[in-house]
C-alpha cells in the first residue's frame, strides 16, 4: 500500500471538526470568561439598582365539584386562568375603591397552582401594607366569584331537574286521567292496556321521586363546597434579602453570560475558520511542523514555567541553527501573527551561528519589532532590506520577513532562497494559509518547515506531512532555489533531497 493510498481516507474532511471546534473555543477563553464576568456583574448591579417591589402572598383552598384523586391539575390551572380576568380584578379594585384600570392591575399579580386544590396569589404594591391589602381583596374576590359560580351551577342543575320532574307530573296526570276508575279486572277485553297504564304510572312516580331527590342533593352539596373554599393563609409581606437576591441574580447572569460567550466563541470559530491544530496548519501550508514554542506569559507564575519556556526556546534555537547550517544559501524566517517572537528567534539563531563566522540579520518586517528588540553588545548586526545588497558574500545572512496580508511577495526572495514559516496558531484563516503556500511556491521559495507559536497544550495531532498529495497546492514539484551570490536566487535541481529536520514539538512541550 502506497503513501498516497493511505492518505486518501483523510482527504474527505468532515463538515464540522468537533476537536478543532473545542480547541478553538478553549483558546478563546478570554471571550467567554469576560462574558461570564460581565453577566455576573450585570446581575449583581440589576439586583442593587432594580430591587424587587414590595410583595405579599396569600393561599386559597379551592374546592371543586368534580375533584378527582387522579386529576392532573386541570382544575387548578383553570382557576389560575380565571384569576387573570378583568372581572375578578375589577371586583378587587372596587373593594379597594381604587381608580386603577383592571388591565393595569392584572400586571401586578399572578396565581400559582401549588396542588390540585391550593392556589397561591402573589401581589405587588407600592408598600408592604398596600400589597397585603391588594392580596386580601384579590383573594376575597376570587373566593366570592368561585362560590357564586358553584351556586349558579347548582341552581341551574336543580332547576333543570325540577323542570323535568314537573314534566313527569304532567304526564302522570294524563296517565291517571286515562286510567280513571277502572281496575285491571273490570274489563277483561281491555285488561292488557290497563295493566300497561298502571305500569307506566308506577315508572313515572319513581322517576318523579328520583328527580326530586337529585334536585335536593344538588342544593345540599353546594354549602359543603362553599365552606371548603376559603383563605387558608392570610396575606403577608414577603421579606426580600438584598444579598440573597444579588447572589441569585449574579449566578443567573454568570450562567447566561457563560452560555452566550461559549455560543459566540463557537460561532466565531466556525465563521473565521482559523486552524489551530498542528495537523490543520501543516496541511494548509503544505509543510511539516518542525518545532513549536509556547508564548511566554507576561507575568510568570513561578520559576518552573519560566524555566520550561527557556529550555524550549534553546531547543528551538538549536534546531533552527542546524537547519540554517544545512542550507546552501540564505534562509529566511517569515512570520504570520508573531512578529516579536520571530524577531527574538532570529536573534537567538544569529547568536548561535556567530561562532562559525559573521552573521547579519536582514530586517524585512513591516514594523519596528526587530529594530526595537534588545540586542547585546557585540551581537549580530541588523540591517534593513535596502542595505542587504551591500553585505559581503562571505557573511551569512538570515532574513526576517512577514507573510501577513499586504506582503510584497516578490521581495521575499531577497530575504532567502529557503524559508521557515513562524506561525501563531489560530491567527491566519485557512484561505490565507493556502494563499501563503501558493505565493511561496510561485516565488520558488521552498518551505523547510513550520515553527508553531503558542500551540494548544492539549493538541495531540501530528504536524508531519509524509510523502503523498499533502503538499503545497502548487510548487511541490518545483526545484529549490539556490543563492548565486548576485542578489537573486537561481533554480537548480538538487542532487539529494533536503534533510528533514526532526520534529521537536514534543521536546518543546
Amino acid at each position: 500500500m502506497t503513501a498516497s493510498e493511505t492518505s486518501e481516507p483523510s482527504a474527505a474532511a468532515p463538515l464540522l471538526d468537533l476537536h478543532a471546534l473545542v480547541v478553538a473555543v478553549r483558546r478563546r477563553r478570554r471571550l467567554w470568561c469576560s462574558m461570564a464576568l460581565l453577566g455576573l456583574l450585570v446581575g449583581a448591579v440589576v439586583a442593587v439598582l432594580l430591587p424587587s417591589p414590595p410583595t405579599a402572598v396569600t393561599k386559597v383552598l379551592v374546592a371543586h365539584q368534580a375533584d378527582q384523586p387522579n386529576d392532573p391539575g386541570t382544575l387548578i390551572r383553570t382557576d389560575v386562568a380565571l384569576l387573570q380576568t378583568t372581572r375578578i380584578a375589577d371586583q378587587a379594585l372596587k373593594s379597594l375603591k381604587s381608580p386603577e384600570r383592571p388591565e393595569d392591575f392584572m400586571r401586578d399579580y399572578r396565581g400559582t397552582g401549588l396542588t390540585n386544590n391550593l392556589l397561591q396569589i402573589t401581589v405587588t404594591g407600592d408598600s408592604e401594607a398596600e400589597a397585603a391589602a391588594r392580596a386580601k381583596a384579590l383573594a376575597d374576590a376570587f373566593v366570592a366569584n368561585h362560590v357564586r359560580r358553584m351556586q349558579d351551577a347548582a341552581d341551574a342543575e336543580a332547576k333543570a331537574l325540577l323542570d323535568q320532574r314537573d314534566r313527569m307530573r304532567d304526564e302522570l296526570a294524563q296517565v291517571n286521567k286515562a286510567i280513571g276508575d277502572r281496575s285491571p279486572g273490570s274489563d277483561p277485553k281491555a285488561s292488557a292496556s290497563i295493566e300497561s297504564l298502571f305500569a307506566h304510572r308506577a315508572e313515572l312516580n319513581s322517576r318523579i321521586a328520583d328527580f326530586g331527590q337529585r334536585a335536593a342533593e344538588a342544593r345540599t352539596g353546594t354549602p359543603k363546597l362553599v365552606a371548603g373554599t376559603q383563605i387558608v393563609d392570610a396575606p403577608r409581606a414577603v421579606r426580600h434579602s438584598l444579598p440573597r437576591t444579588a447572589a441569585t441574580d449574579a449566578a443567573i447572569g454568570l450562567v447566561l453570560g457563560l452560555v452566550l460567550g461559549l455560543a459566540l466563541a463557537a460561532v466565531g470559530a466556525v465563521v473565521a475558520d482559523r486552524p489551530v491544530l498542528r495537523r490543520e496548519i501543516a496541511a494548509n501550508l503544505g509543510a511539516s511542523v518542525i518545532a513549536e514554542l509556547r508564548r511566554a506569559p507576561r507575568r510568570p507564575a513561578g520559576p518552573w514555567p519560566y524555566r520550561r519556556t527557556w529550555t524550549a526556546r534553546e531547543r528551538l534555537t538549536t534546531t533552527l541553527a542546524r537547519t540554517v547550517r544545512a542550507s546552501a544559501g540564505p534562509v529566511s524566517l517569515l512570520e504570520l501573527g508573531c512578529a516579536r517572537s520571530t524577531s527574538v528567534i532570529a536573534l537567538d539563531v544569529a547568536r548561535a551561528l556567530e561562532a562559525e563566522g559573521p552573521v547579519v540579520v536582514v530586517d524585512g518586517l513591516p514594523g519596528p519589532e526587530l529594530a526595537d528588540s534588545r540586542q547585546e553588545p557585540g551581537g549580530p548586526a541588523v540591517v534593513s532590506g535596502e542595505r542587504a545588497a551591500a553585505v559581503p558574500r562571505q557573511v551569512r545572512r538570515l532574513g526576517v520577513g512577514s507573510v501577513a496580508p499586504g506582503t510584497a511577495w516578490t521581495d521575499l526572495q531577497y530575504l532567502g532562497g529557503r524559508t521557515v514559516l513562524v506561525v501563531r496558531a489560530g491567527h491566519g484563516s485557512a484561505a490565507w494559509l493556502h494563499t501563503v503556500a501558493r505565493q511561496l511556491a510561485d516565488q520558488r521559495i521552498p518551505v523547510i518547515g513550520v515553527v508553531l507559536i503558542d500551540p494548544d497544550p492539549r493538541d495531540r495531532t501530528d504536524g508531519t506531512l509524509w510523502e503523498g498529495p499533502h503538499t503545497a497546492p502548487r510548487g511541490h514539484d518545483e526545484w529549490p532555489a539556490r543563492w548565486n551570490g548576485t542578489g537573486r536566487p537561481r533554480a537548480e535541481r538538487p542532487s539529494t533531497p533536503a534533510a528533514r529536520v526532526p520534529d521537536s514539538d514534543q521536546e518543546a512541550r
